[in-house]
């Protein structure tokens, strides 16, 4: 298995991907995961000319030796009942879909939408429309979409797909074959035991997000840091012949003042020690990588 990361690990720290790519590159790295989570309408991505910053990001990979392998696509919330938020959610989706395949990403993340007010069926329903305005663009760019598991810790009583049953059923629901699964080991771990989970998901499992925490918050700690079992996990994905990537998702280990489950406590007066530095944030990127490949070569299945 082939060990990757996200530039999300270094989106606080430096101005563009192409300084993110070296900076994981120099922790070891070789596959990445492009994080295109946070757009906003001023990103250079949806403005005149963002081929070329594409081009000039997969020219910077190519002479660094690094592939890149995965996405993860905007965030939003697919149910928004508000059609501007909706609009600018599918048209970011979309570019993020073209960005794929100018890099040669096969699989992006999307997450599925959420509502207060609905129940299981027409929480399906909603979504697999929301789905469906991405599939045109899925078709024409060979990209598959993948939706994710999510918890109760973050969703509290809101219904949302946080089995593996319920991830399949959806998508046996939506019988497209370009929509699969991606399965968030830290989400799983605030649920309980995600073993069966896996299996239950199988050939649908195209893409996992690993992290860990404390089984109570979505905290994505860098695997030790946290709770997780890793023997479970790591035999879940054996015992489906999981071929994708080990990717992970750990960038909040270094918690910054504005954490989004509590941010550090103000203070009026000096704050030269309110954030952590970039070069905290390496050493902390170099040491998931060593633990993962630790993980990863202890059951023989490390690849360079």
């Amino acid at each position: 298995m082939k060990l990757a990361t996200t530039t999300c690990d270094f989106r606080y720290y430096c101005q563009n991907d192409i300084e993110r790519i070296r900076l994981l590159h120099k922790a070891g790295f070789r596959y990445i995961d492009l994080d295109m989570y946070t757009w906003t309408p001023d990103s250079p991505y949806l403005k005149d000319g963002w081929q070329d910053i594409v081009i000039a990001l997969k020219k910077e990979a190519d002479r660094l030796g690094v592939q890149f392998v995965q996405a993860h696509s905007q965030c939003g919330n697919p149910l928004d009942r508000d059609p501007e938020k909706l609009d600018f959610l599918v048209t970011s989706t979309v570019r993020s879909i073209e960005v794929c395949k100018m890099l040669g990403i096969q699989n992006t993340v999307v997450h599925p939408g959420y509502d207060p007010n609905i129940g299981k069926d027409e929480w399906f329903e909603r979504n697999l429309a929301f789905y469906r305005r991405l599939f045109p663009a899925m078709e024409q760019f060979e990209v598959n979409v993948l939706t994710e598991n999510s918890t109760a810790a973050n969703m509290g009583e809101i219904y949302f797909a946080n089995s593996g049953a319920d991830m399949l059923q959806f998508l046996q629901f939506a019988g497209h074959p370009l929509l699969h699964a991606c399965w968030d080991t830290g989400h799983a771990n605030c649920e309980g035991p995600q073993y069966n989970d896996i299996l239950t998901l199988g050939k649908e499992l195209y893409a996992i997000h690993y992290n860990d925490n404390h089984g109570k918050e979505d905290e994505h700690l860098i695997p030790y840091f946290g709770t997780l079992n890793h023997d479970e996990v790591i035999h879940g994905l054996m015992d489906i012949n999981f071929s994708g990537y080990f990717t992970l998702e750990c960038g909040s280990s270094l918690i910054r003042s504005d954490n989004w489950l509590g941010g550090r406590r103000p203070f009026d007066g000096d704050t030269r020690l309110i954030e952590p530095d970039i070069a905290m944030q390496e050493k902390c990127v170099s040491l998931a990588y060593d633990i993962s490949k630790h993980i990863l070569s202890s059951y023989g299945l490390f690849q360079e």
